[in-house]
């Protein structure tokens, strides 16, 4: 009898593609060429193959999600906003909407912090409106594609692609996340359809008694892979981040040490702001 080979894995990433999976993505790439939508720059293989993962290999699929992108990028004005967004009013909207990315997890992936549960919209849209504070999350999102996880790939010596995403919901109400809803929804499509396969991991902490209810809920309508990423914890969070996360990396506020010059929310601390290692 053969020896019992276990079958392989193929994870849709760079360097774990099946020969379908393979073959897919040049197929891909060949019709966006043919389209006249492909930019060699921008859309390289690991960025092809983020659509493809997102709608699980279906090219057609993956066609559209990638076309609906392209348009919405041109409809939007990234480029140019990228290049002209003036954030400043920054500091003061974090006193009211702490949302920001500080060093990385034990992987190398950026970590993304976001405090639900101390917005105060009514002082917020004192001091910015919605419209920018949705333009304020693509230039971070484009920072993210083009600046942090690229430093952070050089640093840790692989390929970077996602973040680790730590959703803080202490002192969080009803009628406080209501208030916020739009932009969250908002938030939320851009993510999905725009930027896909961004999210390594995704802790929810301090999450108040009924949310597990409603999480068991919305679990079954997530597809493993997402849910597999996403982590639920109630107060009793630190070992749970520690586990994934340097103590100096983390906050003090969540249980680490840092304690940024200024806030740990101010400071945008992470390789993306070291000096590069000069080449020997």
């Amino acid at each position: 009898m053969p020896p019992i080979v276990a079958e392989q894995k193929f994870t849709g990433h760079l360097g774990s593609l099946s020969p379908q999976q393979a073959e897919t993505l040049e197929k891909f790439r060949q019709e966006l060429i043919t389209a006249g939508v492909f930019d060699e720059k921008r859309h390289d293989d690991a960025c092809l193959l983020r659509f493809l993962r997102a709608r699980k290999f279906d090219l057609n699929k993956a066609k559209k999600m990638f076309l609906d992108c392209e348009k919405w990028r041109k409809e939007f004005g990234v480029d140019e906003l990228v290049k002209t967004f003036d954030y400043t009013e920054r500091d003061e909207v974090m006193k009211y909407y702490p949302r920001y990315y500080h060093k990385t997890d034990k992987q190398g992936r950026p970590i993304y912090i976001e405090e639900i549960g101390k917005v105060d919209i009514k002082a917020l849209y004192q001091i910015t409106t919605l419209e920018r504070q949705i333009q304020n999350l693509v230039v971070e999102y484009e920072k993210l594609a083009n600046v942090r996880v690229h430093a952070c790939s050089k640093k840790a010596g692989k390929l970077i692609e996602t973040s680790c995403t730590i959703l803080d919901l202490k002192g969080v109400s009803l009628r406080s996340f209501s208030n916020v809803l739009s932009f969250v929804k908002q938030a939320s499509n851009i993510g999905q359809n725009y930027y896909p396969e961004r999210m390594g991991k995704f802790y929810i902490i301090n999450t108040p008694v009924l949310f597990a209810s409603v999480w068991n809920l919305v679990k079954p309508m997530l597809d493993e892979v997402t849910t597999a990423k996403i982590v639920i914890l109630n107060q009793k969070y630190k070992n749970k981040l520690l586990e994934n996360i340097d103590p100096e990396n983390l906050p003090a506020k969540f249980g680490g040490t840092c304690n940024c010059p200024g806030g740990c929310e101010l400071s945008d601390a992470g390789p993306w702001q070291e000096p590069p290692v000069p080449s020997t």
